[in-house]
């Protein structure tokens, strides 16, 4: 698309043009979770845990973008693999909380740095201020 062409919907709305990078950027890096021997969701799931104190599975599947039932599937399979515990609750006996072991964490706190420096990749293609605005934008727009 050049500049002084008129932008066709699908290059001027948001959640498209959002998506579409996402897909880009995730897609590259994703070759590096399987590498390390993760799917895509194993690592949505670790990324999500690690540096925090424990997510309900319901703010989990939130913040990993993944679907309640895709976890419940996946949980198990950490847990017995040692990368994350479940326990009840205290506050809501209904509810499961998840927590990153140390194993989970040093397991993916590689894989953390390789993804904070394929960022710093890409967003050195825009201006130094333009790239924290960017970030900080889009949480603007996630925190609603």
């Amino acid at each position: 698309m050049q500049k002084d062409e008129p932008a066709r919907f699908v290059h001027r709305y948001l959640a498209s043009v959002l998506a579409l990078a996402s897909h880009r950027i995730s897609e590259e890096f994703h070759k590096e979770v399987r590498k390390a021997g993760l799917t895509v969701t194993e690592w949505r799931v670790l990324g999500s845990l690690v540096e925090g104190e424990g997510e309900t599975v319901g703010d989990l599947a939130e913040l990993a973008v993944t679907k309640q039932p895709t976890l419940s599937k996946v949980l198990p399979r950490l847990e017995a693999e040692g990368l994350v515990t479940l326990t009840t609750s205290t506050v809501d006996r209904r509810q499961t909380v998840v927590k990153i072991t140390p194993k989970g964490s040093t397991l993916i706190s590689g894989l953390c740095d390789r993804a904070m420096q394929h960022q710093h990749r890409l967003l050195a293609r825009l201006e130094p201020d333009h790239a924290d605005r960017l970030v900080d934008m889009l949480r603007a727009i996630i925190a609603r």
